[in-house]
């Protein structure tokens, strides 16, 4: 990889964090800087010295997994987060979404899937366990339209996007910047802009993260 991954861990059960830090050690593009058994450590630590992915235990002690990741979202905004759970819960899924996560991941996953998750996560991408696939579209935090199920078929949505906009769409999924998306499609960046808020507008969605769950539920994006 061109860019090598910083990341933290944070995990109070001592034995499981450093079974993470010695699985993820030597994979490639991923450096693990320092792993900690309390949120407020690891926020300290992001004071001194930010993080491009933090992969975050849910059940920690003080501060938990979802109150740490909505207060690290809102002071770096440019450190994805990644929840490690032990078991499938489509409440905490939601919790973990809405407090701004990029990841929900079990701590069964496998530590060669694990690093390619943090590697996705690290350039924009969202990954959310299968039990995602489960849940209710009208669940999705903040959704603003009362017929938010309705938007679940890919056809749907094509229906509501000019060919523009829905190439726009997929790659907003993808986790693109608005300067990424000008780039690659040779638009100005205000029209990147620009469409990335008639899409919002036009699908009643709040946003970008409500975009690429959305395109995850209509199989557009993987």
């Amino acid at each position: 990889m061109d860019k090598t991954i910083n990341i933290y861990i944070v995990e109070d059960y001592v034995l499981f964090r450093l079974s993470i830090v010695s699985g993820l050690k030597g994979c490639e593009g991923i450096n693990v800087l320092n792993a900690f058994a309390t949120a407020e450590e690891c926020i300290e630590a992001m004071e001194a010295c930010p993080a491009d992915v933090i992969l975050m235990d849910l059940g920690l002690p003080q501060m938990n997994g979802i109150e740490a990741t909505k207060l690290i979202h809102e002071r770096f905004s440019n450190t994805h987060i990644i929840e490690l759970t032990s078991h499938e819960s489509e409440n905490e899924m939601l919790a973990c979404i809405a407090s701004g996560a990029r990841g929900y991941v079990l701590k069964s996953t496998s530590n060669l899937q694990l690093a390619d998750i943090i590697r996705a996560v690290s350039t924009g991408a969202f990954y959310f366990d299968p039990v995602l696939e489960q849940i209710p579209l009208a669940e999705i935090p903040k959704p603003n339209s009362t017929n938010f199920d309705n938007l679940y078929s890919f056809d749907n949505i094509k229906e509501k996007l000019s060919s523009r906009e829905l190439e726009v769409f997929k790659l907003v999924a993808q986790g693109k910047t608005n300067p990424e998306i000008a780039e690659e499609l040779i638009i100005s960046l205000n029209t990147a802009k620009a469409h990335v808020g008639n899409i919002l507008n036009k699908l009643q969605l709040s946003d970008r993260m409500q975009i690429a769950v959305l395109a995850y539920k209509a199989n557009i994006v993987k």
